[in-house]
């Protein structure tokens, strides 16, 4: 645990002249307030305020004072953002109501409290994630296009791989702030990349997306590119996408290895399959969380769409990787790295105590390529897909207890209202296929 002594002694040490404070609202939208390293007691008294009327999902007006209580553990020099021999440091914060008790709209604070639910049981949950991106060229005016900085394909080296030295420096720079890079590489659409890092407690690995969607981004801009996370910017080839690789630790044991069981597979790994597949589809709107997310996971792109798991089939939503042991976790494929990970970490959390609790057990295994199976085929299968748009995955989430039990009321309430503008903008948008399709036909 880093201590306030160890926090003053770093930012010296480093010539620190300014610290952000970091948070998240409702969308995963990281901000920050930006001070000078003489109020660093008062951000460790947690005397810093904050008006929550401005940022999406928090408070009214009437009700707008908060404040910042840093994570002392999340203390890290920006290795980026160093001028002149001066450092720049951040901490992430929770929010707090004035009277110091956590904000119940906070997404960092609604996954500890969840999380805390899970300790009472002895659980922990570890989470990898695998968030891959786009980096594209910007115009002559420094806008973002939907130009491709690079032609390359899938593991392709330089010179086809144009981005090799900024995803070096961006491994350079996450590896300063502590992160286990375990690899990087170019995907397999036009300038389309992944960077892998070691899994994590789930607080941890939401800290760990909202710092290299942050890295990643201010490292290409300096390069004079732009990275993006939305999950399909161009039609017709593959998205991005944000595989989540799950376990439970109890006691210190990954209680998903059972090596006498079938497939080697705990009763508490299959609950939680089992549980993950019964509330996906109204948790959706969590993990998916945008209108264009919907363009991502249709059939014939890889993206998982078909509520099925498998062993090693990559078609399935959920797939089991070979290695055992410590090892031993699902994957689970349908997120995207757009959603809040707080929020998708909360609820992935909720549905996997829901199957362990109730001992929900998952239809059997598909080992079939499902992207080839006919609507027959998966019909006779039972074999559904998730929701087809934002409105549907929306519309599910209202009638699942469990996925809204574990936002809580406020943050339910936020979310849902937010998505139901953001839909009914872009339904009643008219958009440049409509103009191309229709306009000189009728």
């Amino acid at each position: 645990m880093t201590t306030k002594a160890e926090i003053r002694q770093l930012c010296e040490e480093n010539n620190v002249g300014f610290i952000r404070l970091q948070f998240c609202d409702i969308n995963g939208a990281m901000k920050n307030l930006c001070l000078p390293v003489s109020q660093l007691e008062k951000i460790l008294d947690n005397q810093i305020m904050l008006d929550g009327s401005s940022i999406k999902g928090f408070r009214s007006i009437e009700t707008s004072d908060m404040y910042f209580y840093p994570d002392f553990n999340t203390f890290k020099i920006l290795p980026w953002c160093e001028r002149d021999g001066e450092n720049v440091a951040r901490i992430i914060c929770d929010i707090h109501n004035a009277d110091g008790t956590p904000f119940e709209g906070c997404p960092r604070c609604n996954l500890k409290r969840m999380l805390e639910r899970a300790e009472k049981l002895g659980y922990k949950m570890n989470v990898g994630p695998e968030a891959e991106f786009f980096i594209f060229e910007l115009d002559e005016e420094g806008r973002p296009t939907i130009i491709p900085h690079d032609n390359a394909g899938y593991y392709d080296a330089a010179p086809n791989d144009m981005a090799e030295d900024i995803r070096r420096d961006i491994v350079s720079a996450l590896q300063e702030m502590d992160f286990e890079i375990e690899a990087a590489h170019h995907e397999a659409s036009d300038g389309q990349h992944e960077i892998d890092f070691k899994y994590a407690d789930a607080l941890t690995a939401a800290d760990n997306i909202i710092t290299f969607k942050y890295a990643v981004k201010s490292i290409a801009n300096m390069y004079g590119v732009h990275a993006t996370f939305m999950p399909k910017p161009i039609y017709g080839i593959n998205g991005s996408g944000m595989h989540c690789n799950l376990s439970i630790f109890k006691d210190g044991q990954n209680i998903f290895y059972a090596p006498d069981e079938l497939y080697q597979l705990s009763k508490e790994a299959i609950y939680s399959i089992g549980g993950v597949l019964k509330h996906v589809s109204a948790f959706t709107a969590v993990t998916n969380p945008i209108v264009n997310s919907y363009k991502r996971i249709v059939p014939g792109f890889e993206a998982p769409v078909y509520l099925a798991w498998s062993l090693a089939n990559r078609s399935a939503l959920i797939r089991v990787p070979a290695k055992r042991g410590v090892a031993t976790r699902i994957e689970l494929r349908s997120p995207d790295p757009s959603c809040n990970p707080y929020l998708a970490m909360a609820v992935i959390l909720g549905a996997i105590l829901d199957g362990i609790e109730n001992k929900i057990t998952p239809p059997e295994e598909v080992k079939e390529n499902i992207y080839e199976m006919t609507r027959k085929e998966l019909k006779q299968a039972g074999i559904k897909s998730l929701p087809g748009t934002l409105y549907e995955a929306v519309e599910l989430m209202k009638k699942d207890d469990v996925v809204k039990d574990s936002l809580g009321e406020h943050i339910v309430n936020e979310f849902m209202t937010s998505k139901a503008i953001e839909w009914d903008k872009y339904r009643t948008y008219v958009t440049q296929w409509e103009l191309d399709n229709y306009l000189g036909n009728y």
